[in-house]
């Protein structure tokens, strides 16, 4: 079901009037309003990125940011808006994970082109995940858990099949070694009870998440998936110290229309860059331990493939696309 919420962040109060397009450069972008389409419904970690850096946005370029969300079909509604818009700068895509899972999973089906249709942008970071399992299980580590997997049959939980905590442990699960069953869940909240009660094994969910129940003991963290252990878990290793062929997941990143300028898209990759460095901004996501990692244009569109062939990897190897 579609559902669309639009919310506008601002430092003006009136709105610049439009330029005609061949009166667009990268010199006096924007002189209106932004929209940012978000795939996922607000409250969202993707959303609330969305919303943190598009304030910042707003600051700097005296226009304002509009976040329109519309959530369902894992993100593919939100991305075949940005891939029709008008590619002048002013519609841009904030997308996570779920945009190279859905190319994958449903490439066939699609209103877009995952490559030929959009190009990126800027990254602004990426959320924190950890591997968690509840303290009855009985395992203390990483190798713990592998082994435990290998002796008997576990349930491994996600925000639903094809999401990105889904890939992300399904990923695990196949450099581990290990075969368990997947459960899905409505979201993170619901799968981090069940993990808490032992119903459900282990999962893979987002420290902004779990952070209550890990600092409450009701789970616990056998690793982190950041390239370095988190500020806020300094004890538990990286899971890349454990298994190094574990690849992160997928940042959040702006995109745009294939069609967009290119001075624009540097002009906005710039100033995503700058907004970064904002000690107040910093502070609001290490509180939920995001890590910000900007990047350029041709970065993130290289980013972008390596996703669709890693995602396209462990689709094959889990069953869930033909070989």
């Amino acid at each position: 079901m579609l559902a669309l919420h639009r919310t506008i962040i601002a430092t003006v109060v009136g709105f610049a009037a439009a330029l005609p397009a061949h009166a667009q450069t990268s010199q006096n972008y924007p002189t209106r309003s932004v929209r940012f389409v978000v795939g996922f419904s607000p409250g969202s970690a993707t959303d609330f990125t969305a919303r943190m850096f598009g304030q910042k946005l707003s600051e700097l370029w005296g226009q304002p940011v509009v976040i329109e969300n519309r959530s369902g079909a894992g993100s593919t509604l939100a991305n075949a808006v940005a891939a029709q818009a008008t590619p002048d700068g002013y519609t841009l895509l904030v997308v996570s994970a779920s945009f190279a899972i859905t190319a994958v999973l449903q490439h066939k089906n699609l209103p877009y082109d995952a490559l030929k249709d959009f190009r990126g942008v800027a990254q602004f970071g990426s959320t924190t995940g950890a591997l968690v399992v509840p303290p009855s299980l009985g395992v203390k580590s990483v190798k713990d858990l592998i082994a435990l997997a290998k002796e008997r049959k576990l349930l491994f939980g996600s925000a639903g099949a094809g999401s990105g905590l889904h890939m992300s442990t399904e990923r695990f699960n196949i450099v581990a070694g290990i075969r368990a069953t997947h459960v899905g869940f409505k979201g993170q909240p619901e799968m981090n009870v069940e993990i808490v009660t032992g119903r459900v094994q282990y999962g893979f969910p987002s420290v902004g998440t779990s952070m209550a129940f890990l600092k409450d003991g009701r789970l616990l963290a056998l690793a982190v998936n950041t390239p370095k252990r988190s500020p806020h878990f300094p004890d538990v290793p990286a899971l890349i110290e454990i298994i190094p062929s574990f690849e992160r997941d997928a940042a959040h990143a702006l995109m745009a229309p294939a069609k967009t300028p290119t001075a624009i898209v540097r002009k906005i990759s710039m100033d995503v860059a700058r907004v970064a460095e904002l000690p107040d901004l910093k502070e609001r996501m290490h509180a939920i331990s995001f890590d910000i990692a900007p990047s350029t244009p041709e970065e993130y569109d290289k980013a972008v493939r390596r996703q669709l062939e890693v995602f396209g990897e462990v689709a094959r190897a889990a069953g869930l696309i033909a070989k």
